[in-house]
């Protein structure tokens, strides 16, 4: 059976309550047996740590994690207007705490005989391209695929051959993070044109993750939801015949 780890969206905000919400939620879905839940605040290494612990005990050996912990906390504005705060929390969750958790995964499956697999997932600017009213969490995000690309060169270099990192982009999501964003023409506009929620999201994403340990497979990945060609289909639909205007978010 494949041991699955995942982080949670909002990183750094997620609460106890939030943890013990989901995991009862899921426990009634999938069994006792089958979810286990613990808080963990990505930016301190030994949180991160303990996490590792943590997932050691209740599942024994963990074939796949997932970084997917991230902030923008939860603020659309130009750079020239964001709070000391909102920068650190932004750079500290999602660059940071990505090299600690992926520093910390990599340590705990290359020593399982059976390696693993390690998912660190990308979002908007990743690609190099601008994103303005939120720049500096573009630039965490772009970051992300250098990193992934960084550790797959280390792994090499190292002749570790039983643990892997790759790239994951699920694309706009309907989450609570991106909703906050709906509040001009554009950032409406794209949002119901391509935002799809998690769990259509999910239902592509998860059986290309869990495929490549089934088939033993330790070559780089890059699992796209949201293609180039789909996304340019999508935003032609929509100027061409009207399609998924006011999908989420009432438009002007």
């Amino acid at each position: 059976m494949l041991k699955i780890m995942c982080g949670e969206t909002l990183g750094v905000l997620i609460s106890d309550e939030r943890v013990e919400t989901a995991v009862k939620s899921l426990k009634v879905e999938f069994g006792e047996q089958h979810v286990w839940g613990s808080k963990c605040d990505v930016r301190n290494a030994e949180d991160v740590k303990n996490l590792v612990s943590f997932s050691q005990e209740k599942l024994g050996y963990i074939d796949i994690w997932i970084n997917n912990a991230g902030s923008n906390a939860y603020s659309y504005k130009p750079l020239a207007e964001a709070s000391d705060e909102d920068l650190i929390e932004v750079v500290t969750t999602n660059t940071l705490g990505l090299m600690i958790c992926c520093r910390e995964a990599i340590k705990m499956m290359a020593s399982q005989p059976r390696g693993g697999h390690i998912f660190n997932i990308d979002g908007a600017g990743s690609d190099g391209r601008p994103t303005p009213r939120f720049a500096a969490y573009g630039a965490t995000k772009r970051s992300v695929v250098h990193l992934t690309k960084s550790l797959q060169a280390e792994l090499q270099m190292q002749d570790v051959k039983n643990v892997m990192v790759h790239n994951l982009s699920p694309g706009m999501v309907t989450t609570d993070l991106l909703m906050s964003g709906a509040n001009t023409k554009q950032a409406k506009f794209f949002i119901n044109v391509l935002a799809e929620p998690a769990e259509v999201v999910a239902e592509y994403l998860v059986p290309n993750i869990r495929s490549i340990p089934t088939n033993g497979s330790m070559k780089p990945t890059y699992i796209r939801f949201l293609t180039g060609l789909k996304a340019y289909s999508q935003i032609f639909s929509r100027l061409a015949f009207g399609a998924r205007r006011n999908r989420y978010v009432l438009e002007e």
